[in-house]
């Protein structure tokens, strides 16, 4: 998954939209974007959206963000959208992989109920949204086959933290919050997952948002979370391999196969080592999955 656009459970309209907008997930929000007093009728919409999306013949993944476990709301969320047979949760604030066990138990009760096969619906955590989970990062590996990525966030995490912003007046992420990407960005190569980048909250800012995007890019992330269905075209383009770039992972894994006892391979005068290979191997891995 390049782009996973948020859409709140409590607009058919938005749902229906966010249905063309060329997103490879959708995060349908239960949580931050639905006030306590909307979360029932929220969730009933969230799960009429899910039968009738998870129907068709070409749609994007399809999540849903539940409450936090902290919240008490989570089981009544899972009860509604569990039937309507959803590719994955996202779970907000998540402290370890402890918490994802949580998640996993509650998960099978509601397949089991529902029909649906054990581990069906995955899970994607919210890694660094307290200051707990922070500490908590290096936990998720082996938690629970049901973890498909980590991903992280800021604005809980300031306001947690008792910051006055998280971000610089250049729109760059502030200290604290470089540490949280670094540690969510560890945390899922640590556990084999995909490492997706958080929302960037000036959406009218596309230089900015490519430039951020470029960044996480760069540093191993494969994805990014967007806010605005204007922000998925910019995600794609940054977050899919160029044409030069397959070429070029493609030469570097026919070289190691054509000299399978070396440790180094040299192609156009540069030196390329294994982890050169592994990275080139993970390149077309991705460019295979989205074909």
């Amino acid at each position: 998954m390049r782009s996973l656009l948020f859409v709140p459970a409590d607009s058919p309209k938005k749902l229906d939209k966010a249905m063309a907008s060329g997103a490879d997930a959708l995060i349908v929000d239960l949580e931050d974007s639905i006030a306590l007093d909307g979360k029932a009728a929220a969730r009933q919409s969230a799960a009429a959206f899910l039968k009738e999306a998870m129907a068709s013949a070409a749609r994007p993944y399809v999540m849903v963000r539940v409450n936090g476990l902290q919240t008490g709301l989570t089981d009544a969320d899972l009860d509604t959208i569990a039937p309507a047979r959803p590719d994955a949760i996202m779970l907000p604030k998540t402290e370890g992989g402890a918490a994802v066990i949580h998640a996993d138990a509650k998960l099978a009760v509601r397949e089991a109920t529902a029909g649906l096969p054990d581990g069906h619906i995955k899970i994607l955590p919210i890694a660094t949204e307290t200051a707990a989970a922070l500490f908590l990062t290096g936990t998720f590996a082996g938690a629970s086959a049901r973890l498909i990525g980590l991903t992280w966030g800021a604005e809980d995490l300031s306001a947690e933290l008792g910051a006055q912003t998280n971000r610089d007046a250049q729109g760059r992420f502030l200290d604290p919050y470089r540490l949280a990407r670094t540690l969510c960005l560890a945390g899922a190569a640590a556990a084999s997952v995909q490492a997706i980048d958080t929302v960037y909250v000036d959406f009218r800012n596309a230089e900015g948002f490519r430039r951020e995007c470029e960044e996480a890019c760069r540093d191993g992330f494969t994805g990014k979370m967007a806010i605005h269905p204007a922000q998925v075209p910019i995600i794609n383009d940054v977050f899919t391999p160029s044409a030069s770039a397959i070429t070029h992972a493609r030469a570097v894994v026919a070289a190691f196969a054509a000299n399978p006892g070396a440790g180094v391979v040299g192609i156009g005068g540069v030196m390329y080592d294994r982890p050169h290979l592994c990275r080139a191997k993970q390149l077309l891995a991705r460019t295979e999955r989205r074909e």
